[in-house]
């Protein structure tokens, strides 16, 4: 468990309504070249969450689980993209390389769940979102953020959660 400073937030989630508005306020903050990456289990909420996200970014579309399309794409309605990757099915990051990586992240937000299997092909900056299962409708979320423009947005969501302390 790391030691909590500014480029991590720990976030305790007691429903799926809870862990929806969390995503809520995160895609709210969510700009073109952002990687959201998504890690836990079946079960741990990453679907709910990017729900949340979806709708606080504004898009227009219905968010489902892309595990057999690989690739969902959202729109909003001044036509920027929300790209939803699901990397459960692919074998490796290069798959995730030959999905053009670089064009989605040129042209919307990604959000990505398994993202533990395309990790090589990661930009430099982006925000991990490690979510565990901890009883029937809870979860526990550990935000992390790998360089300064994700760090500004785990700010925004402490501040918007917590408020100025």
């Amino acid at each position: 468990m790391p030691i909590l400073d500014d480029s991590v937030f720990e976030f305790f989630s007691h429903s799926p309504d809870q862990t929806r508005r969390l995503g809520i306020h995160l895609g709210g903050y969510l700009g073109q070249g952002d990687v959201v990456c998504l890690e836990g289990n079946l079960g741990s909420g990453k679907t709910t969450l990017v729900q949340g996200i979806a709708q606080g970014w504004g898009a227009l579309d219905p968010v489902s689980s892309p595990t057999f399309m690989i690739v969902n794409e959202y729109r909003r309605a001044d036509r920027e993209r929300l790209y939803h990757l699901d990397a459960y099915r692919l074998q490796n990051a290069l798959d995730a390389d030959l999905l053009d990586f670089d064009r989605m992240l040129n042209q919307g937000p990604i959000v990505i769940e398994w993202a533990e299997k395309v990790k090589a092909v990661l930009p430099e900056s982006y925000l991990w979102i490690n979510l565990k299962y901890t009883g029937m409708e809870h979860r526990a979320m550990m935000l992390t953020s790998q360089g300064e423009r994700h760090e500004k947005i785990i700010e925004k969501l402490r501040r918007k959660i917590y408020g100025d302390f």
